[in-house]
């Protein structure tokens, strides 16, 4: 891979992101889709983990707060769904892989093929190249953007979910399975977002609290003129600052936007915040991005 993917540093300290089309193979994107089948169809959902995902505010706190399910899946492969796709007991109203919004979040470490993804010598030499001394992988989340349903993402940085002591060590690597387009939903950025600090933390709520998480802070209105559209390929590798802003539109296309997202911490001098939702466990501690 030598030095054709060799990133342009600079731009993505500009920006905040950096796009890298045809970091990965079709043959790779296929396998990750094929094994993410085989593990939907593998699924059964009990009732009650039956949680709708959403990016509101409001329905957050609801949908993720109230459920345990949410909070405990740092260290599982489990399933969210998108609005609207069951009723009122519980049952699918779509076929169950039409409705999945996504699945996280520890991918990279059960499955294989997410985890041979993750590791990927291209990825390490990545890191490496960026001066990464001891990262970590956090999270992974295979992500759907459904046809026609595929929820919008709103305005948000990263770091607002993964906190850590100094700002600055988490980053994204956005992977598009299939080619993201205007239509379909690729991702929005604002260009030098990421230099501005966070505004808006979510938090793991005092014990007691009708919630588990609530959010300290707020997200400021941004500024609609000032977001540029990333359509990138498939096989394309987004990455992604821990504060650049940026979001996506609700798929009212015909074809679905699939995505495996993980991300990594530089764990170098670096707190990871006891006050985030995800932690790592004793069964799961995170992982180094280097083998």
């Amino acid at each position: 891979s030598g030095g054709e993917h060799s990133p342009c540093l600079f731009q993505f300290h500009k920006d905040g992101f950096l796009v890298l089309e045809h970091f990965f193979s079709a043959e790779e994107c296929d396998s990750m889709r094929s094994q993410i089948q085989g593990i939907i169809a593998a699924m059964e959902v009990p009732p009650h983990c039956r949680t709708e995902f959403s990016t509101r505010e409001e329905e957050q706190l609801q949908a993720q707060g109230s459920s345990d399910y949410f909070l405990t899946s740092g260290d599982k492969i489990r399933f969210f769904f998108e609005k609207g796709v069951l009723d009122k007991k519980g049952n699918f109203l779509i076929p169950k892989e039409k409705s999945i919004s996504k699945i996280g979040h520890a991918l990279h470490a059960y499955d294989p093929v997410f985890k041979q993804i993750t590791h990927s010598p291209k990825v390490q030499e990545l890191g490496r190249k960026l001066g990464l001394e001891r990262p970590v992988v956090v999270q992974s989340m295979y992500i759907f953007k459904q046809p026609g349903i595929g929820g919008e993402v709103t305005p948000h940085q990263d770091a607002t979910f993964l906190h850590t002591e100094p700002l600055g060590r988490i980053l994204g690597f956005w992977i598009a399975l299939e080619d993201a387009t205007q239509e379909n939903g690729c991702l929005w950025f604002i260009p030098g977002s990421h230099t501005n600090g966070i505004t808006r933390r979510m938090v793991r709520a005092a014990s007691g609290a009708s919630t588990c998480v609530e959010f300290v802070g707020s997200e400021p209105a941004y500024d609609d003129n000032q977001f540029i559209p990333l359509p990138v390929s498939k096989g394309g590798l987004i990455l992604i600052h821990g504060e650049v802003v940026h979001k996506s539109e609700l798929n009212s296309s015909g074809s679905s936007r699939h995505a495996f997202t993980f991300h990594v911490m530089e764990a170098k001098d670096t707190s990871w915040s006891k006050e985030n939702w995800l932690q790592p466990t004793p069964e799961l501690p995170f992982p180094s991005l280097y083998t």
